[in-house]
């Protein structure tokens, strides 16, 4: 993207807006690096694939008050970060699984906020403190950010493109699902996956035995 004086500025005043919004309602908000070019810039030394919290000692301020919160966007476009494990627990996914995981959800009725980075990961949103059972977190390409982590939130900035809700958590009146919602929904992404890999190599999905990582 073009981050250009303008786009920066409008970016700031949104990014701040949203961020004493999820203070207010006692999400732990955190501001992060931001793209400056093809490099993350807020922190020194700070080389990322990804933001990163801007202070060190980031833990430690979990839970600032709104007026801090503010405060942290008066003068540049840090990105969005909740840390995770607090409040909100997520877990990252591609988004071929994200897609199917989603599909599942609108099958069984049940709404969960969903947030997608420009780099293609989606992050499905829920209680802390459950993990992901012993099934799934053995596969490669599911990630838990429960505590001493964090995910970034719309409307954060990435070099091509921001943090987008594909499901926003207006949806479930800000009400987070249980764990197990999640975790299901994933494990039938999982078998699905497995089942549409099997039969384009010819295999019977009747024979198909999910393998860990």
């Amino acid at each position: 993207m073009d981050w250009s004086d303008s786009w920066r500025g409008a970016f700031r005043i949104e990014l701040r807006a949203e961020a004493i919004g999820l203070a207010w309602r006692g999400w732990p908000v955190l501001p992060g690096t931001y793209p400056a070019g093809a490099r993350w810039a807020g922190r020194n030394g700070a080389q990322n694939e990804g933001p990163v919290p801007v202070y060190q000692d980031w833990a430690r301020r979990v839970g600032m008050e709104p007026d801090q919160v503010a405060s942290c966007w008066n003068g540049r476009q840090y990105t969005l970060l909740v840390a995770t494990g607090h409040v909100v627990d997520a877990v990252e996914v591609g988004s071929e699984l994200g897609r199917r995981a989603a599909a599942a959800l609108r099958a069984a009725g049940v709404p969960v906020p969903i947030a997608a980075t420009p780099t293609g990961q989606w992050l499905f949103l829920m209680e802390p403190g459950l993990g992901l059972g012993a099934e799934l977190s053995s596969y490669e390409g599911i990630t838990l950010h429960s505590k001493g982590s964090w995910i970034p939130l719309p409307p954060s900035p990435f070099q091509h493109g921001v943090v987008h809700w594909r499901v926003k958590p207006q949806v479930c009146n800000w009400e987070l699902p249980h764990p197990h919602i999640v975790r299901d929904a994933l494990l039938a992404a999982v078998h699905d996956e497995a089942i549409q890999g099997a039969a384009a190599r010819g295999a019977s999905p009747q024979g198909v035995r999910l393998q860990p990582v």
